[in-house]
């Protein structure tokens, strides 16, 4: 609406009122602004699980590995049993060269006869010296003495006999035999080697209990202890599930990895060979629990971290403080502040305003926040 200079002039000052109210009716129809909702997008946070689940890889190994070797050194000149093969006790695994072994033996019994050669002999000096003394024609010194060497020589005889029966074992230890039921798993040496006393050369799993070797970090090891029943799994059969029970914990971590050894016991079962790659799978207390949201839903208000939280009855948005207990690659863990069907501002909190109207429905779809324990194992809440 517009009135000429000329009209204006022309009118009276009651009319110059009217004229005005008239114009600021335009200006105010124009400038009317209509209340602003804006559309939010959002994460709900939902109920967590009071327990978690942990999961470890490891192998299947029979409880006893020996690690076999000989008793004595010297060259291997034979190995009669290969990888995967069974053995009983009593069966030779390998031998080394024994000749040096038996000239021992041959030694050991000239020594033995010689000896026994040399207790006759004292034997015989001890009984004439009896009889002159018993005469008076020696004295009493003269006996003994030869009492004296009797007893030397016999002791001598003694220790040569020892002698053989120690050679003679050595012959037989150069024959490394198995001692009890089992199948080979490695071979450490083999013909032409040089060997030292007890240097493993055969690898015996010994037929009986067997058990999965998992390494378990340092912040989970506390939820393993001995007798804890697990569940075990095997990669090469899904349908093959066993309970298991934890039957050692490693006293100290690994120096390289920091991980402790967890030996769990399985059930016999013929299904379950040597080198199965099993997944253990244990249920752990929640201590604490943290909550997961996107960096960009935490800001600031007065130097204090907080969340902008929807009303859903009301569509409007409040800042609420919270207690941050660490930032990470995927997010914000919180510690304290939220609760299970809180709706938190996703995005775009640098344009929210307490009480703001905001829009979740149609255009923005509620996403669902992640809900943590105090290990870092994550869980979707939906």
């Amino acid at each position: 609406m517009f009135l000429s200079h000329s009209i204006i002039r022309k009118l009276p000052a009651a009319g110059l009122i009217v004229a005005a109210l008239g114009l600021a009716g335009c200006s105010q129809e124009k400038t009317e602004v209509k209340d602003i909702i804006r559309p939010v997008k959002v994460v709900e946070i939902a109920q967590a699980h009071d327990t978690r689940q942990l999961s470890y890889s490891g192998s299947v190994r029979a409880r006893t590995e020996m690690n076999l070797g000989f008793r004595v050194n010297g060259k291997i000149t034979e190995r009669l049993v290969d990888i995967g093969q069974r053995v009983v006790p009593g069966d030779v695994l390998a031998r080394i060269d024994a000749t040096d072994y038996q000239l021992s033996v041959k030694s050991a019994e000239a020594n033995l006869n010689a000896a026994e050669r040399q207790v006759e002999t004292a034997d015989l000096a001890r009984h004439r010296a009896e009889q002159l003394f018993s005469k008076n024609f020696a004295p009493k010194s003269q006996l003994d003495q030869a009492t004296l060497s009797y007893d030397q020589a016999v002791a001598t005889r003694d220790s040569a006999r020892s002698s053989l029966d120690q050679a003679k074992n050595q012959v037989g230890y150069t024959d490394l035999k198995a001692d009890r039921n089992g199948i080979v798993t490695a071979v450490a040496a083999d013909v032409g080697q040089v060997v030292g006393t007890g240097t493993p050369v055969v690898t015996v799993a010994v037929d009986g209990e067997k058990e999965v070797l998992i390494a378990v970090p340092e912040m989970e090891i506390a939820e393993f202890k001995p007798g804890k029943i697990v569940k075990a799994a095997f990669w090469s059969d899904s349908a093959l599930a066993l309970d298991g029970k934890v039957r050692e914990v490693a006293g100290s971590a690994d120096q390289q990895s920091r991980t402790f050894a967890v030996r769990v016991s399985l059930p016999n079962d013929a299904r379950v060979l040597l080198g199965m790659t099993a997944n253990i799978e244990a249920s752990a207390t929640n201590e604490r629990q943290l909550v997961s949201i996107p960096l960009s839903a935490l800001a600031q208000k007065d130097s204090q971290p907080i969340v902008w939280t929807v009303d859903r009855g009301a569509d409007t948005v409040h800042a609420r403080p919270v207690k941050v207990a660490e930032f990470a690659a995927d997010g914000v863990r919180v510690a304290e502040g939220l609760k299970p069907g809180d709706v938190v501002v996703a995005a775009g909190t640098q344009f929210m305003t307490e009480n703001l109207k905001v829009k979740l429905a149609g255009d923005t779809a509620l996403q669902s926040a992640s809900a943590e324990d105090d290990s870092g194992n994550t869980r979707q809440l939906r």
